[in-house]
């Protein structure tokens, strides 16, 4: 039996995957679903003093899996949040054993307010986020909510201010743990057809997240895990238990998610932890807090970057199955794969650039120490 449980910010999550602020968990009855679906603790739309007004439309599918919108915090007024949906999800988290984060914004003062309101509701742990504050106001931000609460509270970091771990260990001494990232933008795309974005904005612009935006994400998890030990809650593109275990290796704590959740329903988060306890099983470990900032911890050991010619890619012929589609990616006219011929890389002219590697779907192409 695989042990997903954790506990962080002194709570105890039954598995790491949670969602992440935003429509899907919108009001109380979907921060209920999530828990239903498998979530293994909860997190409450973004809720400011005042309720925000979105275009419309607002929300957009980008490719297969990803989206881009100009979705803004919640819609409904602090009052729904406090006599009505606050109520629905602490139920919830009391009715499936899960902590419950609620998610504020933005400013010093806005924070300062909301922050007592929501720790007199019971709320466990507060997430505030800094996507529409300017830099020189997140400290202060930061500092007011410390002030005004004893609970632990999270800094949800934006992609968009750079250096984040600068930010993280500018702000570690007012929280006690981060969240990144947030959506990435401002982004734009058009329907070439209609010419015109799908979104209701005034410029037609939005904020991209999904899997588009994960290897901006992990990065970020990274370099936030190496500013700070408090504990990352990784968010970015996450779709699939193998996700999980990735942000974990780079340094998270949980992780959370919104666009899967969006496009597939409450029932993924589910769905994505037993995928990641299969992966754990496959893999020979039992516990999930095993895998906790493995890739941080090689890095560390990881020689310099060679350039040696000794290094020297190799095609495992028992595995190859003769697709030919590390041939075509080649752009050193050093990979020969011929109709239903095992492949052959020329040494002479291989760059060792390590792209057919990466692309070929049988895992046959190696790098070795020639």
């Amino acid at each position: 039996m695989i042990n997903l449980s954790t506990t962080v910010f002194g709570q105890l999550f039954k598995n790491p995957v949670l969602p992440a602020a935003g429509p899907n968990v919108g009001t109380g009855e979907k921060t209920r679903l999530a828990a239903q679906g498998g979530a293994g603790g909860l997190v409450t739309k973004t809720v400011s003093l005042h309720p925000a007004v979105v275009p419309k439309p607002n929300m957009a599918r980008f490719r297969k899996d990803s989206m881009i919108n100009a979705e803004l915090w919640s819609e409904l007024t602090l009052d729904d949040w406090l006599t009505n949906e606050y109520n629905i999800a602490l139920a919830a988290a009391k009715e499936f054993g899960l902590p419950l984060i609620a998610s504020i914004g933005y400013s010093p003062e806005e924070l300062a307010t909301l922050g007592p309101f929501l720790q007199e509701k019971g709320i466990n742990l507060i997430e505030f986020s800094i996507h529409h504050i300017g830099d020189e106001s997140i400290i202060e931000a930061a500092a007011a909510l410390r002030k005004a609460v004893s609970i632990p509270i999270i800094a949800k970091l934006s992609p968009n201010i750079g250096q984040l771990g600068r930010t993280a260990a500018l702000l570690d001494p007012y929280v006690d743990g981060f969240a990144c990232i947030n959506s990435f933008g401002p982004t734009l795309s058009i329907d070439i057809e209609k010419i015109e974005s799908p979104l209701g904005s005034d410029d037609g612009m939005g904020w991209l997240s999904g899997p588009a935006i994960k290897p901006i994400a992990l990065q970020a998890v990274y370099e936030v895990s190496q500013a700070t030990h408090k504990p990352v809650i990784g968010i970015g593109g996450i779709a699939t238990g193998k996700d999980v275990i990735e942000f974990m290796m780079a340094g998270a704590s949980l992780v959370g998610l919104c666009t899967a959740a969006i496009l597939q329903g409450p029932y993924v988060y589910g769905t994505i932890a037993e995928q990641a306890a299969q992966w754990l099983e496959e893999h020979g470990y039992s516990d999930i807090n095993e895998i906790k900032g493995l890739f941080t911890q090689k890095m560390k050991n990881k020689p310099a970057p060679s350039t040696s010619d000794t290094l020297c890619m190799v095609v495992n012929v028992d595995k190859c199955k003769a697709c030919g589609r590390c041939e075509i990616v080649c752009q050193y006219d050093a990979l020969t794969a011929k109709p239903k011929e095992k492949a052959f890389i020329d040494p002479v002219h291989c760059a060792v650039c390590g792209l057919c590697r990466t692309v070929c779907p049988f895992d046959a192409i190696e790098l070795v120490v020639g």
